[in-house]
């Protein structure tokens, strides 16, 4: 179990499959859930993007979907170590699957932490759960796209933390989609070097304005983050 800092709640994890990272950590601070407002995480892994939101949003219920049946009972254990059954649901299914289990326009809000990686392109994780996690084995970009064009509400709003050196692609593909870029941030491990995340926010029938705010920057030197992070962790 690992704290998180925020509402005491704790995450149940294996390290020999797959933890979270920062990148969800850092969506979870991008992404707004409104008080009433019913969010939906797909690819929860862990469930730590519906935990955090719980925490740091007055959203009224949040479902985490995951295909890894070994990863969602954790996430279903970490809900109920949290006492948080009332306004989390975790459930176990495909992502391609999504529109059908739960219905078009069904949600407010939808987050996701794909996989970044193309393929199996420069496959080489000895854990089935972290190739999954980390490349498009089982779901693809345009799976995620497509599914939440139609799981959103109109002008229900999308979150998405992903790698810049694919940002075109996302671009073309939400607009082809329906879901219009509204807002964006690039990460940047270090003030003087290249992004190495993405965090976007677009909109279901949206009109083209997009918005780009000031870089976050991870690290102020070595080890030491900036005020930004440790003020998103909860520290």
């Amino acid at each position: 179990m690992d704290e998180l800092h925020r509402n005491g709640y704790s995450i149940i994890q294996n390290p020999e499959k797959f933890c979270f990272g920062m990148d969800a950590v850092l969506l979870s601070g991008f992404a707004r859930v409104k008080k009433g407002e019913r969010a939906l995480d797909l690819g929860t892994g862990t469930g730590i993007i519906p935990i955090l939101l719980e925490a740091k949003t007055k959203g009224e219920h949040f479902t985490g979907l995951e295909i890894q049946e070994e990863s969602a009972d954790m996430a279903a254990r970490s809900v109920a170590l949290n006492h948080l059954e009332k306004k989390i649901a975790i459930v176990t299914g495909d992502i391609k699957d999504a529109s059908e289990r739960f219905g078009a326009s069904s949600f407010d809000v939808i987050t996701t932490n794909p996989p970044y990686i193309i393929g199996e392109h420069g496959l080489s994780s000895a854990s089935h759960a972290k190739a999954v996690a980390r490349h498009e084995i089982l779901c693809t970009l345009d799976d995620v796209l497509q599914q939440s064009a139609k799981l959103l509400k109109p002008k229900g709003r999308f979150y998405m933390v992903h790698r810049p050196f694919r940002l075109a692609e996302i671009m073309y593909k939400m607009v082809s989609c329906g879901i219009e870029p509204k807002r964006m941030q690039l990460v940047y491990p270090f003030a003087d070097r290249e992004p190495n995340m993405v965090l976007i926010e677009g909109l279901r029938g949206g009109n083209s304005r997009l918005q780009v705010e000031k870089p976050l920057i991870v690290y102020r030197k070595k080890g030491v983050y900036t005020d930004e992070i440790y003020d998103i962790y909860g520290y």
